[in-house]
């Protein structure tokens, strides 16, 4: 290098340095307790807990919902009567110190048949719930964010929309019933057969509900800023557009409880659920049918608590939507 190359070297380091000027010094100190630092981060789910702690009936059906809850779960083993127990000196007697609730036809104790049958009611809404929630979010992700998808995806959800869902599950529950029965036993190949018909029938609403959102996530700016840095699309989805969907998918999650216990009630009402010695609600209306003018309660109770809670869960989801809603939160 020749002194006037090495000459104009320095002068244009002293240039660039007298126009930069000095380094900026971070003002900024560290939080005083790194617990917690992160309750920006939490204060979202505060806000969204203080907007459903305002919705009354929200708040009443959530006390109510998780007392139906600890009856079916804690309930049988406080009373422990076996609902299975047949006794034919006691049949259809009323309300009665040994028998709260009464008995029905065959003697059976009518309270421990509820608790049990409403362990059974609940455990098929919840995981019909989660096997419709989970399809119908997977088909609207991919339906929203792949536009080569999204024409077959929609076209498979208008089908299943357009099919009569209660004479497809008698049909399903009359082709699938015998050989799931036997592989799987009465009771467990029943519970497989009503969860899986009602899972499969139940998802097109979600699936068009986040597909919906997924549309109008593609075009914000923090979605472009990504795909512009090329993060790949399953990160995309996972990290950027699946917590932004959150909020629907927990909606219809809690009403899709609601709809799942209704359907299973319906085909128990209808004689193609649960056999006779394994109770469910439905199966004790559809029990009870016969002798409903002599004994009401037997229809009543187990209305009752149908109707309570399909409620309760209804108002859940309604005060959960609202609470979600950012432009309500922000009231």
């Amino acid at each position: 290098m020749t002194e006037t190359e090495r000459q104009q070297r320095l002068d244009r380091e002293e240039l660039v340095a007298e126009t930069a000027g000095p380094a900026p010094v971070s003002t900024e100190l560290p939080p005083d307790d790194p617990v917690h630092a992160g309750e920006e981060t939490r204060s979202q789910w505060r806000d969204v807990w203080r907007q459903f702690r305002s919705h009354t009936g929200a708040m009443v059906a959530l006390v109510l919902f998780i007392g139906v809850i600890l009856f079916v779960t804690i309930g049988p083993y406080i009373w422990t009567a076996d609902p299975a127990y047949v006794d034919i000196l006691a049949r259809n007697t009323g309300f009665t110190a040994e028998h709260p609730l009464g008995t029905d036809q065959l003697g059976r104790d009518m309270l421990a048949r509820l608790m049990v049958g409403g362990r059974v009611s609940i455990a098929v809404g919840l995981t019909a719930m989660i096997l419709a929630i989970t399809l119908g979010s997977l088909i609207g992700v991919l339906s929203g964010y792949f536009r080569r998808l999204d024409a077959p995806l929609m076209r498979l959800t208008e089908l299943f929309l357009a099919l009569p869902l209660l004479p497809l599950l008698l049909l399903m529950v009359t082709l699938f019933r015998e050989p799931l029965s036997q592989a799987f036993g009465p009771a467990m190949g029943i519970f497989l057969l009503i969860v899986s018909a009602i899972g499969a029938t139940s998802w097109m609403q979600s699936a068009r509900i986040v597909r919906g959102d997924v549309l109008g996530l593609k075009e914000r700016e923090f979605i472009l800023a990504a795909k512009s840095i090329g993060t790949p699309a399953p990160r995309m989805i996972l990290r950027h557009i699946l917590p932004n969907v959150l909020s629907p998918i927990m909606v219809a999650a809690t009403l899709g409880i609601a709809t799942a216990i209704i359907t299973e009630s319906a085909l128990s009402f209808l004689g193609l659920g649960f056999p006779p010695d394994f109770p469910t609600w439905g199966r004790l209306l559809y029990d009870a049918v016969d002798q409903m003018q002599m004994y009401p309660t037997r229809v009543i109770l187990p209305g009752l608590l149908i109707s309570l809670t399909v409620l309760c869960v209804n108002y859940i989801g309604d005060g959960l939507r609202d609470a979600m809603d950012p432009r309500i939160r922000g009231r």
